[in-house]
Parts: C-alpha cells; sequence; structure tokens
C-alpha cells in the first residue's frame, strides 16, 4: 500500500486536494505569474480552509487574468470594483489591494533581479523566520503563515511531503540540487 502524507490521508474523498498535493505542492515553479498565482491563493486562503481556495481556482484565474503580472500592476478603481463583486473569488477589500500591490513590487522585483524567481532564488536558503522578515519589508498581505505556505507550496522551505509520500520523491526529482532539503 503506498504510504501518503498525513494530509491527504485525512482527507481521501477530496480530490481536489488530492490533486494538488500530486501535482503541485512543493514542485518548484519557474513561471513569475505562476509564482504570483501560487502568492495570491496562499493570500487569499487566510482565515478559510485551503479545499474553498482550490475549488476557486479557475475563478481565480479568470477574474485576475491569469495572474499576468503587468495586467494587474496596472488594475483601476474599475477593476478593484469588479473583483470585490465576482463571487467566484474571495471578496475581501485587503486581498483585492493586496493582488494589485503585490503585482507592481513584483514587477520592481523584476527589473532589478531580472524576475521575481531569480529574487526568490537568491535569497535562498533562509530560515521561515527571515523569509516573512524579508516578505514583510518587500510585499503587503504576508504573514507567516502565508509565507510558510507560499515557499513550501513552491519548493523553497521543505515540509510540503513527508519522506515515504511518492510525491516526495517526484518533488525532489523536479528541484535543482540547490533546493533540495
Amino acid at each position: 500500500m503506498t504510504t501518503y502524507c498525513d494530509y491527504c490521508n485525512s482527507h481521501p474523498e477530496d480530490t481536489y486536494n488530492k490533486n494538488y498535493h500530486d501535482t503541485q505542492y512543493g514542485f518548484p515553479l519557474k513561471n513569475d505569474d505562476e509564482l504570483f498565482e501560487r502568492l495570491i491563493l496562499e493570500i487569499n486562503q487566510a482565515g478559510l480552509s485551503w479545499i474553498t481556495i482550490l475549488k476557486k481556482a479557475d475563478n481565480f484565474r479568470k477574474a485576475y487574468d491569469t495572474f499576468n503580472l503587468e495586467k494587474i500592476a496596472n488594475y483601476t478603481g474599475k477593476d478593484r470594483a469588479r473583483l470585490l463583486e465576482d463571487a467566484g473569488i474571495i471578496r475581501n477589500r485587503l486581498k483585492v489591494n493586496a493582488a494589485i500591490v503585490n503585482a507592481q513590487k513584483i514587477l520592481e522585483l523584476k527589473k532589478e533581479h531580472g524576475s521575481f524567481k531569480k529574487w526568490l532564488d537568491k535569497n535562498h536558503p533562509l530560515t521561515k523566520d527571515e523569509w516573512t522578515k524579508l516578505f514583510k519589508r518587500t510585499f503587503t498581505f504576508t504573514g507567516g503563515e502565508i509565507v510558510n505556505e507560499f515557499l513550501m507550496s513552491t519548493g523553497y522551505l521543505p515540509g510540503a511531503h513527508q519522506k515515504d509520500c511518492p510525491i516526495y520523491k517526484k518533488v525532489a526529482a523536479k528541484k535543482p540540487a540547490w533546493m533540495q532539503d
């Protein structure tokens, strides 16, 4: 019998979490828009269950122009109003604002470092506390739990999978040597 992470075993009938666990969680991302998407989904999860976000993920992609950084950085008041009226996503003014402000900040990081990914790579490895301090200085609406989950889910911090989980080996095979747990 295959041993999966405790989280998956505690949600055996949940295909959303299982699919995310098996195909996305912990796998490194290379594209800045995908990294930004993961950050915004983690921000929107604050105070809610992750399954709520997974079920709304396609709605988020549609509402936020597939997380295109340039488009979101240029959102206007009209876009903010549209997002706050969209029942398919989380309609929280602070979270909508965080998406726009953080997109602008990532574009600044791209000018200085070449990409959001390169900025993350240049700062790796840091401890969870060091990452949290860096994110709080750099972004908005990024507390410790959001930063931890974002970095675990993108491979920068260990802990996404237990070592006896078959997905652990798949994630490890995708990570460059310098990112290994």
